[in-house]
């Protein structure tokens, strides 16, 4: 019992680290693109989420969930699961941004950081359960 809960405590302590880091590569473009260089902040938004999604599928797979699925199958399956989970959390993220933004006259930082933490709990939940759960990602090959 005390390995699984050492393997939950570092899996979700990775998590949070790598996930700041996915954070801070996100709001890195995300600020860089709206205040830098004036682009539209839902084009920021979206420029943002590619850049760190790629970041993300690499840490997540490597460090936090140590998934060891290589074959080119497997890899397709998880890249397609990992970006259509990132495409729902960042279209999440969008639509927030949008409402709460351009309708409702909210700062978009403000409204950025917090929908931010809203996608860190989607994106765990899609990772953890689906996406680099070895028992759901492995195809015959």
């Amino acid at each position: 019992m005390k390995i699984i809960e050492c393997k939950a405590y570092r899996e979700l302590v990775s998590y949070i680290f790598w996930g700041a880091a996915t954070t801070l590569v996100n709001y890195s473009v995300y600020f860089s693109c709206t205040k830098v260089f004036h682009i539209h902040y839902l084009a920021g938004n979206v420029i943002a989420w590619i850049i760190s999604v790629i970041f993300a599928f690499m840490v997540n797979k490597i460090f936090v969930f140590k998934s060891k699925t290589w074959n080119l199958p497997n890899l397709f399956w998880q890249v397609l699961q990992f970006v259509s989970a990132r495409i729902f959390s960042g279209g999440l993220e969008t639509l927030l941004l949008l409402v709460l933004v351009s309708f409702m006259g909210y700062d978009d930082s403000i409204i950025k950081v917090l929908a931010g933490i809203i996608v860190i709990i989607v994106n765990y939940i899609f990772s953890k359960w689906i996406i680099f759960n070895e028992k759901s990602t492995k195809i015959s090959s």
